[in-house]
């Protein structure tokens, strides 16, 4: 990465709901940011483009939802597909990154914090976060 400060905003897509994320180079760090609803499957692409217009990333990050084997899931190519209209949409940079147990935890930190079980929506956007915070720590 670059010595110049990026800003990155990142995605954790799903087909009811999307998580996200902002992330700092210079920190190193990120933290999660709201959790979108998906009308019938489209994502909020008003909401999306407000927060594109508010943080003004550098890059977008989008995980790549994959089975532990390596295999794609069943999400994967609507994944892809997203962060494709992501970089026609904005013209931004899409990295796309590998999000396999990024639910799980999300899912074990929100209970270490919170002391119970999250409801999904709850985890959608602390996934983005290690999303987020795992592409960072890997393009240091």
């Amino acid at each position: 990465m670059s010595d110049k400060p990026r800003t990155v905003l990142g995605f954790d897509y799903g087909e009811k709901r999307i998580g996200v994320a902002v992330g700092q180079s210079v920190t190193g760090s990120a933290r999660a940011l709201v959790t979108l609803n998906s009308k019938t499957g489209q994502p909020d692409w008003q909401a999306i483009a407000s927060l594109i217009q508010e943080w003004q990333p550098a890059a977008l990050v989008v995980g790549l939802p994959m089975h532990m084997d390596g295999q794609h899931h069943e999400i994967t190519e609507a994944a892809q597909r997203f962060g494709n209209r992501l970089r026609g949409r904005y013209n931004l940079p899409v990295v796309m990154v590998d999000e396999r147990l990024t639910s799980h935890e999300a899912e074990q930190q929100f209970r270490e914090e919170h002391g119970r079980r999250p409801r999904p929506e709850e985890i959608d956007s602390l996934a983005a976060q290690i999303i987020v915070q795992d592409w960072l720590s890997q393009n240091e």
